[in-house]
């Protein structure tokens, strides 16, 4: 039992929205799931930190959800700033449950025990904005972690955090993310959003205060699910 991590699918397949015009997307689609079989089993879990797919209202992400569904493996879902179809956590199952994806799950305000670690995390939010409803909806993301890593905590396994925005980018930093990471010890947090060959090295990859930061956008990992543990 492994698991995998790989963010920012983009997958349009039931809309308008290919992202091969963009350089290094060419057949990403097929990339992605020749890379997934090659590597993950029906045993393992892959987490995707958000901007899943392009569908605008939950009903029109079925051919989406039908092509991760078909892949092996559990997969949880955590929202991206592009996922517009996202509704509440009951909605969400609810769908997930009559459309028979029973290979899906919705990480929002919960955690997932897998193997020897306690899946966490919640979308963030961006580094350059300071107005008041931004900082409102932080602080609505670092309740949402704080919900996550309560019910981590109640597993007694090792906390691993997902989080669709990075919380630290060349000289900005998420105050407010960074102290719940340090608050509950975290050492491991994973991260999408960002794309393109510049974003890719002005992203933190590595340890900062004691924190192992990754960024695995899909782009940035040529489209091949990350090992985490």
């Amino acid at each position: 039992m492994a698991i995998y991590t790989i963010g920012d699918l983009h997958l349009s397949l039931g809309t308008n929205k290919p992202m091969d015009v963009f350089g290094g997307w060419g057949n990403y689609v097929e990339r992605i799931e020749a890379n997934w079989r090659r590597l993950v089993t029906p045993a393992d879990t892959v987490v995707i930190p958000g901007d899943i797919s392009w569908a605008m209202k939950l009903s029109e992400c079925t051919p989406d959800f039908t092509f991760l569904n078909e892949l092996p493996g559990e997969k949880i879902l955590l929202k991206g700033n592009h996922d517009y179809w996202w509704e509440t956590k009951k909605k969400m199952d609810d769908y997930l449950f009559a459309s028979g994806f029973g290979t899906i799950k919705i990480l929002f305000n919960n955690a997932f025990a897998v193997g020897d670690y306690a899946i966490c995390g919640t979308r963030g939010w961006a580094l350059d904005t300071d107005s008041p409803e931004d900082l409102k909806i932080l602080n609505r993301e670092v309740g949402r972690l704080k919900m996550s890593l309560d019910m981590g905590v109640k597993t007694q396994k090792e906390l691993i955090v997902f989080l669709h925005y990075p919380p630290v980018y060349g000289e900005k930093v998420c105050e407010e993310i960074i102290a719940v990471l340090n608050e509950y010890n975290i050492k491991r947090c994973f991260y999408g959003h960002l794309h393109g060959i510049s974003a890719k090295k002005s992203a933190t990859n590595g340890d900062i205060g004691g924190i192992n930061y990754k960024l695995v956008s899909s782009d940035a990992l040529g489209f091949m699910p990350l090992f985490v543990g």
